[in-house]
Order: C-alpha cells, then structure tokens, then sequence
C-alpha cells in the first residue's frame, strides 16, 4: 500500500467529478505515466497549488513567516498591510 493511499484512507474526504477538455484529459494521463504519480494526485497537487497552499498544508503566510521574510522592511508604518490608505494607487501603472 502507498503512502499516499494510507493518508487519504485515513482523512476525511470529498468526493467530486469533474468534466475536463480531452486534450487536457490526455495531458493529466500522460504526466501521470511519465511521473509514476496516480491522476487523482496530481489533480490534488493542483488544486492545493492553485488554492494556496502548500503540499504540506502551510498557507502562504506560514512560508513567509518560515522563511523570515515577515517584518523584512524596517522603518515601515505598523499598519502597513492593514490600513486603506497604504494601498491608494497599488497595482496601477
């Protein structure tokens, strides 16, 4: 038995069906081959990677915090990722 197939008997899970384009269909079928990984794997890892987090279930807060990159700017306002006006014109040219 793999790892993988003791860890998902072991939680709890859900269960869908989805439709996907054949040519898609063809691409998850061969990666799977080529990886030795099963499809409902890689779909998983997609998902997970597509949702934000981690394969090991950290978010994207968790990495940063791990990897010391929280509190990295010095001399910036306490309120910076929090107050509205610390965003006026982010993301616009």
């Amino acid at each position: 038995m793999s790892d993988t197939y003791a860890i998902m008997s072991d939680m709890a899970s859900d269960r869908i069906t989805i439709r996907i384009p054949e040519n898609l269909g063809k691409r998850l079928r061969h990666r799977s081959r080529m990886q030795g990984q099963p499809e409902s794997e890689l779909v998983r890892e997609a998902l997970e990677s597509y949702l934000g987090r981690s394969a090991d279930g950290r978010t994207a807060y968790e990495l940063a915090e791990t990897g010391a990159l929280i509190g990295l700017v010095r001399r910036a306002p306490k309120d910076l990722s929090t107050h509205p006006r610390h965003m006026e014109g982010f993301g616009k040219r």
